[in-house]
């Protein structure tokens, strides 16, 4: 199969002829149909994560069609239309058990544990715990947005935050995640500002729900500017993006009591605001992808038109111009969601 390759952490990959994965007992190969191009992919690549081993496959918000089926898969048969969490369970350990697969104590995820998406297939491990079927009529590049920024912005803001209609929510960073969280908020009937240093985010921002936007570009105190729109602060704030000063602005952004969401990776741990942390009470939260059992809700609103991950997309690009995305991702303002189809 022809995939996305690279040899050395930082240096460009290539699109190469590699061996086709095969399944294992419990695992399932998926033909990809979409892949989205997510910053964690960058991170990836650029060295930020322990799990990679070289040479690597990168890409892990995928949709496609069955293609090989373990022995001991039943409920999977080739040719079924699906997509997958980019945190596959095991299924066995006590976080599944307990239904927290998104946190499974022996998860795999494509593109990082092993060799990942942006490939003509892709083995995806535990599939009866993992797959995710899609109806026909749902086309693959907004079904493969469900498997990562989509699914991870909704239970960041639903689950996670707790997101009630009239709450003030502050979104920092608007790239592919922070526009989904937008979506999302907008959705639930929370009034969602956006936070981003690209005029062009903040316009699809609002294009999605958010009510007001702010750049920190031109507005030097944004914790300042949301407090005095909000009357006193946000209720929610994710950090979607993943920096020192996005997360510290996410947290001083809140109003007493608040809650805070950490969406985005970050290459080390940030200081923290801890005495406003402390004197607010504030609620500080992870929020790590979201497991396979509990997407009926966002399909549904999907499928009902309420949210419209499609309205993400910006960009359609052959494998070929994936290397050259990839790379670019550190240094080029994102403007919604890239799709590679291979």
């Amino acid at each position: 199969m022809r995939a996305v390759v690279f040899e050395r952490f930082g240096e460009d990959p290539q699109v190469e002829a590699v061996p086709d994965p095969c399944p294992s007992a419990r695992g399932v190969v998926i033909r990809v149909a979409a892949t989205g191009l997510c910053r964690s992919d960058w991170h990836g690549w650029i060295g930020h994560d322990p799990d990679i081993r070289l040479p690597h496959v990168p890409g892990h918000e995928l949709a496609g069609t069955v293609a090989a089926v373990g022995t001991g898969v039943t409920r999977w048969r080739e040719g079924d239309r699906v997509t997958v969490p980019f945190v596959c369970a095991c299924g066995r350990c006590p976080s599944c058990a307990a239904g927290e697969q998104q946190v499974c104590e022996r998860q795999t995820q494509p593109g990082f544990t092993h060799w990942g998406s942006f490939a003509e297939y892709v083995a995806v491990e535990d599939a009866e715990v993992n797959l995710i079927g899609l109806a026909g009529d749902m086309p693959f590049a907004t079904a493969a947005g469900l498997g990562c920024r989509v699914a991870t912005a909704f239970r960041a803001v639903i689950a996670q935050g707790r997101v009630k209609p009239g709450e003030w929510v502050a979104v920092h960073g608007c790239g592919g995640v922070g526009l989904s969280a937008v979506a999302v908020a907008a959705a639930a009937g929370a009034r969602v500002i956006a936070v981003d240093i690209s005029f062009a985010a903040l316009e699809m921002a609002a294009s999605l729900g958010a009510v007001a936007s702010l750049n920190p570009v031109t507005t030097v105190d944004i914790p300042a500017a949301i407090t005095d729109l909000t009357g006193g602060g946000a209720h929610l704030s994710l950090d979607a993006l993943g920096s020192p000063a996005t997360c510290a602005a996410s947290i001083t952004s809140l109003r007493r009591r608040g809650r805070h969401v950490q969406v985005g990776l970050l290459p080390k741990d940030p200081p923290v605001p801890m005495s406003r942390v402390i004197a607010y009470e504030l609620h500080l939260l992870g929020s790590h992808g979201m497991p396979a059992h509990a997407y009926p809700e966002m399909m549904s609103m999907v499928t009902t038109g309420t949210l419209r991950p499609d309205l993400l997309i910006t960009r359609t690009i052959p494998l070929d111009a994936a290397p050259t995305a990839l790379t670019a991702m550190g240094n080029t303002p994102g403007n919604g969601v890239t799709m590679i189809e291979p």
